[in-house]
């Protein structure tokens, strides 16, 4: 992977960009699950931000870095929404829709009060799909030490990531893979790490990232750095009260970690005792006043 910032260390501020989608997620929590043309009543209500990249910036600057989201939110009542949460979570935002009223995505979240185990139901970035940045707005923003794409805003994702191959120094370039997207195919070979779920799996003529990370629910996480390196990172066992989030809080602890210049295998260990800490919290913020003095 390309050197960190000889100046980066624990105790330095440092940029992370988080690329990709955010969401408003409407989140109700419930004993039971509906079955066909039937209403329940949930137990607890929660709105937030939700989304990959969002989700992951909200962890990194409760870590302590300048984590800046490049998304598009828009000037309407769900994107307003939206971003008072983030701004409200020290989340710094470069909206590529500003003063343009979209479509932005609601997604409606359940989770089960007995689990802790979430099903999302999402338009994701399908109801946005030409959203894109320029060199120039992109020159006006802190320089970053790690620049994570999630590829829903396939346009953006390309053009943030041509923007971070051509800085000097360049930054790691970390790919949160959870599902497979064409777009994959133009950035997993630029990566410097892709973070993928277990059942991620991307077409062989695809040219794989540098280094490698797995997550596998409560298993093991496997890994593989740049230099052959590989191992597991055992999860522990931990009471699970909620699971929405856990692997966006994941991606967004491994980032910081990288940019703080750990290797890979510090890096894993740090994102696995986040994500750890997210599921045993219920609510999507509440988790986070643990995380600041973790």
């Amino acid at each position: 992977m390309p050197d960190v910032p000889a100046n980066v260390n624990q105790n330095t501020p440092v940029t992370c960009w988080f690329a990709g989608l955010t969401t408003l997620d409407v989140i109700h929590r419930s004993a039971v699950r509906p079955g066909p043309n039937q209403k329940i009543t949930a137990v607890r209500q929660d709105v937030s931000a939700g989304g990959p990249a969002a989700n992951a910036a909200v962890t990194a600057a409760t870590l302590g870095v300048r984590a800046l989201l490049i998304s598009a939110l828009g000037s309407g009542p769900v994107g307003s929404a939206a971003r008072g949460d983030l701004e409200r979570h020290g989340v710094e935002i470069y909206d590529a829709a500003e003063g343009h009223e979209i479509p932005m995505a609601v997604s409606a979240v359940m989770v089960d009060d007995a689990t802790g185990d979430r099903s999302v139901v999402s338009p994701d970035a399908m109801l946005t799909d030409r959203v894109d940045v320029t060199p120039g707005s992109l020159d006006a923003l802190p320089r970053p030490a790690v620049v994570l794409l999630d590829g829903h805003h396939p346009d953006l994702a390309r053009s943030v990531l041509a923007y971070a191959n051509a800085l000097e120094p360049r930054p790691l370039i970390v790919l949160d893979a959870g599902r497979w997207r064409p777009v994959f195919a133009d950035l997993m070979g630029h990566a410097d790490v892709t973070a993928r779920s277990a059942d991620f799996r991307a077409p062989d003529s695809v040219a794989p990232s540098r280094a490698t990370v797995a997550t596998h629910g409560p298993d093991p996480v496997t890994w593989c750095d740049a230099d052959g390196r590989h191992g597991t990172t055992g999860v522990p066992k931990v009471d699970v009260r909620d699971t929405l989030g856990a692997g966006d809080a994941f991606h967004g602890a491994l980032a910081v970690a990288l940019a703080r210049g750990a290797d890979l295998e510090a890096a894993v260990e740090e994102a696995v005792r986040v994500a750890s800490l997210r599921v045993q919290y219920v609510g999507p913020r509440s988790w986070l006043e643990n995380l600041s003095c973790a």
